[in-house]
């Protein structure tokens, strides 16, 4: 059973020739009496089998048409829609990469293998028979008025509008009286009549070909939209992938990043108070009497406990322990004052500018930041005197440590393993973490100035 519009179409343009001519023959065979005589009903029963001729003869040859080709869209060879592309010249395939042309979409093809040459003979011959028929017996206009419905699908685009009118003409003739016009009046009820048939006819067939332009209109922009969802579905599916690839990039760039934190956690943590314990334990075998090396043990079991805290507290991703009850200033001045002490330095701390409560990883970092750099003093420079000044200085903070030791060639940079490259690579990431610098001034007999520099985060 047909169950879309263009199916029902087909059936008509099919069986719908064949059940016009039967009722027209039927209504024809009743008035045989009052509008034929015996000579034109003989006429029109021959006529009738003809025509009958006719419709089987096409019905076979679209059923052929359609066992071999299908409900195609064009003509065999004139390429037809979903066809592949053709090889290009010498052999090659072509190019499938480039997006595929926007296509106009034909209209549903309801009569087969149609327009062609064979569907032109067809309608001149079935409108000939039925304009004849006419003529004999007015009644048989029924049948001649499926013109109307299939001549824009049998003929071309430019033989459509005369098989129209055509067909206006044969109706016209029988809603006047029949064929031909046996008087004036007659003829000029055939002249209107033959205008309106012929003014309605064209008519609607110009809005059908406007309603089928809009309607291949509509196919194209849905064909367009199919397109356009499918690139968005796969521009989905990449930003996803991308999306799972930025999500990994991030996980292994934080892995990273905390193994980075704990190194110069350890470094600066462990590294150096067990730097401070073999410097106390060297200075302790090396004193002249028990009570000056008792001092240095002390000290060396001092440092070796601060340091497990630092140690554990690096661990537990805490603050460093001077933190924990003082401000950076006071433990600051408590770190220098202790460092001074150790290492015999002359050692000054100042702080300018007026003191404002800062945010706990802005101090920790500071603090780091000044002890590795002292560190660094204490184990390469040499110095005699050095000066750490923490500077408020509106929206950021300052800390600058300077000695007058050895200094170095900032260009030919020490060793991870001396010890010194890996503090002051450890320093500049602290700072950059909190999008602060660290710059590094020395050369060689003019001691050494680091200065680091954050912005000014508050709790």
């Amino acid at each position: 059973m047909p169950t879309t519009v263009e199916e029902r179409w087909r059936q008509f343009f099919r069986w719908g020739p064949y059940g016009l001519l039967g009722i027209a023959t039927a209504i024809a065979g009743a008035s045989v009496g009052m509008l034929m005589d015996r000579a034109e009903a003989l006429a029109v029963g021959a006529l009738v089998a003809v025509a009958l001729l006719l419709h089987v003869v096409w019905d076979r040859r679209c059923a052929r048409f359609v066992a071999a080709h299908g409900w195609t869209t064009e003509r065999p060879g004139t390429g037809a829609i979903g066809d592949e592309p053709e090889p290009a010249r010498g052999g090659t395939e072509p190019v499938r990469d480039e997006p595929e042309p926007v296509r106009e979409e034909s209209p549903p093809v309801l009569v087969p293998g149609a327009p062609g040459p064979a569907s032109t003979a067809y309608f001149v011959l079935r409108t000939v028979l039925a304009s004849v028929l006419t003529w004999l017996n007015p009644f048989f206009a029924v049948y001649a008025c499926v013109g109307y419905f299939d001549a824009v699908h049998l003929l071309s685009r430019r033989l459509s509008h005369p098989g129209l009118l055509v067909v206006a003409a044969t109706m016209a003739g029988s809603q006047s009286g029949g064929l031909p016009p046996a008087s004036p009046v007659q003829w000029l009820a055939f002249g209107g009549l033959f205008a309106l048939n012929a003014c309605l006819v064209v008519g609607f067939s110009h809005l059908a070909e406007k309603d089928a332009e809009k309607a291949a209109e509509r196919a194209v922009t849905i064909a367009e939209l199919a397109r356009a969802n499918s690139r968005l579905e796969q521009a989905l599916a990449e930003n996803a992938a991308l999306q799972a690839q930025l999500l990994l990039q991030a996980r292994e760039a934080g892995v990273a990043d905390e193994r980075r934190r704990l190194a110069a956690e350890i470094h600066d943590t462990i590294a150096q108070g067990l730097t401070g314990v073999v410097t106390q334990l060297q200075a302790a075998s090396a004193a002249p009497d028990r009570d000056r090396a008792e001092i240095h043990l002390r000290r060396a079991a001092d440092l070796a406990r601060h340091g497990l805290g630092e140690a554990r507290r690096s661990v537990r991703n805490l603050g460093p322990v001077a933190l924990e009850h003082d401000t950076l200033p006071d433990a600051l001045r408590k770190t220098v004052e202790e460092w001074a002490e150790r290492t015999g330095v002359d050692t000054r701390f100042t702080v300018t500018g007026t003191e404002a409560p800062l945010h706990d990883e802005v101090a920790a970092t500071l603090l780091r930041i000044a002890q590795e750099a002292l560190s660094n003093t204490a184990r390469h420079s040499g110095a005699a005197r050095a000066g750490i000044t923490l500077s408020y200085m509106g929206d950021e903070i300052t800390l600058d440590v300077r000695d007058d030791g050895r200094g170095f060639d900032p260009l030919a940079r020490p060793e991870r393993g001396d010890g010194g490259g890996f503090g002051l690579d450890g320093m500049r990431a602290r700072a950059e973490r909190l999008t602060g610098t660290v710059t590094v001034e020395t050369a060689p007999g003019e001691g050494t100035a680091v200065s680091a520099r954050v912005p000014l985060a508050t709790p």
